[in-house]
């Protein structure tokens, strides 16, 4: 018996001994007279038995039969056991027309060993304050990347890519690459301003692509970094969050998509960033959509498309800039190779010049000046000394050093000379100097 149930049958008992009247019983009980009188009856025929309810002990009417339960078991051993309840209901309605509720697999689950319920954390004593979902699609986009094994050892560890609008939770877009570097998420924002347009803002972390973070670019607010400069161009505002909870929103997506596409890439046989990128564009997206995004408090969508002229700048907006100085020669240097300017340029080309060298995201490398593309060829590699011709060069610097040395008189002052001279002031008694005072 429950200690409801033994607190029940005192009540009752002194009722029948006529201690206490029936309704002084209900108001104990918190129950109306009519279920007094049900209990008392219950208890004088069948005495404490009474009170326990008719089904204690017997198979629920909804109980799943147990031909079923076997084969749901056998699915999950086979297919699914390293899913969690929910995603595992999902998979066994969609691949296998099974239709039961989240919560009684998770039940089948636990029984077969395949779940372990959680318990329940306790929470730092830290406050945070909630903030409020951005109102409009296209007014906030938060960006992250997140390392990963996404292919479960068939395939290299890599970066997946992804921006989340704020206001409707809607995954935009997702691309797998190689690293967080600045080509990639350049290429990535590529293909996002090209499909969605630019949005508002975009609330990132302060990884080094995004934001540099030595004192002195700290202190000096004009200098920035290339995805910053890229933005500026754009009018996007980039926004830089202090800690990972501040942009939950991606970091619980990532935690979300660690669990739900690294299962539906290995159902799918996917061992290679090019065909996952197909899966992710074509079928888990509008799935996931559909399934997790919210409505937004406004209908107004906030992304601006891109002018005709942002369309013809993108790819060079969208590159690795770096500055070099013409030499006298109308050559200059980059990443170890030598680029020499021909004669004919669409622009005249001064010595001394700042031209800008555009790493593009498809590889290709240009050379801006004052807005015009310059035209080049690369110049063969100087040669290299070997070990030998430098130990031998470096040999004879120094021989030839010490020779210079030992031909070089030494000079040494005459003894009439000012330094030999005693400074007779420096060296005066003591009496002297008190007697010339006085």
């Amino acid at each position: 018996m429950s200690k409801r149930e033994i607190d029940r049958y005192g009540i009752i008992k002194c009722l029948l001994q006529k201690e206490i009247n029936g309704t002084e019983a209900a108001e104990f009980l918190k129950i109306s007279i009519r279920q007094v009188k049900r209990l008392k009856a219950a208890v004088k025929q069948r005495g404490v038995a009474g009170l326990i309810h008719g089904n204690r002990g017997k198979p629920g009417n909804r109980k799943i039969p147990e031909k079923e339960r076997a084969t749901i078991a056998a699915l999950l051993h086979q297919h699914y056991v390293d899913f969690k309840p929910t995603f595992a209901a999902e998979k066994l309605e969609e691949n296998h027309n099974i239709h039961r509720d989240p919560k009684t697999i998770r039940k089948i689950m636990t029984d077969e060993g395949l779940w372990k319920p959680k318990q329940k954390r306790r929470q730092k004593q830290q406050h945070r304050q909630w903030r409020e979902r951005k109102s409009h699609y296209g007014e906030m986009q938060q960006f992250d990347g997140s390392y990963h094994d996404w292919f479960e050892g068939r395939a290299p560890e890599c970066c997946l890519l992804a921006s989340i609008d704020d206001a409707t939770g809607m995954i935009t877009k997702i691309k797998f690459a190689e690293n967080e570097g600045v080509l990639p998420v350049f290429d990535f924002w590529q293909e996002y301003l090209t499909l969605h347009g630019k949005p508002r803002s975009i609330y990132l972390d302060k990884f080094s692509t995004y934001k540099m973070n030595q004192r002195v670019a700290i202190e000096n607010h004009e200098t920035l970094t290339q995805f910053q400069r890229a933005m500026r161009a754009f009018g996007v505002d980039v926004i830089t969050a202090h800690s990972p909870q501040a942009k939950g929103r991606v970091e619980r997506l990532f935690h979300t998509l660690q669990d739900r596409l690294v299962k539906e890439l290995r159902l799918a046989g996917i061992s290679d960033m090019a065909a996952a990128n197909r899966l992710v564009a074509e079928t888990f997206l509008p799935a996931f959509n559909e399934k997790f995004q919210v409505e937004a408090k406004s209908k107004i969508n906030l992304h601006r498309k891109l002018t005709a002229a942002e369309k013809k700048q993108l790819p060079s907006i969208l590159s690795k800039h770096t500055e070099r100085t013409i030499q006298n020669d109308f050559t200059f240097s980059f990443n170890n190779q030598w680029y020499q300017l021909t004669r004919c340029q669409p622009v005249t080309i001064c010595r001394k010049d700042r031209v800008i060298v555009e790493e593009h995201t498809d590889g290709e490398t240009k050379i801006q000046l004052r807005g015009k593309y310059l035209n080049f060829i690369l110049l063969p590699q100087r040669p290299k000394r070997s070990l030998a011709d430098s130990w031998v060069l470096t040999t004879a610097k120094l021989e030839k050093s010490q020779q210079q040395k030992q031909s070089k008189p030494q000079w040494k002052p005459s003894k009439d000379h000012p330094w030999r001279k005693q400074n007779l002031f420096a060296h005066k008694p003591l009496e002297l100097t008190l007697s010339s005072k006085v």
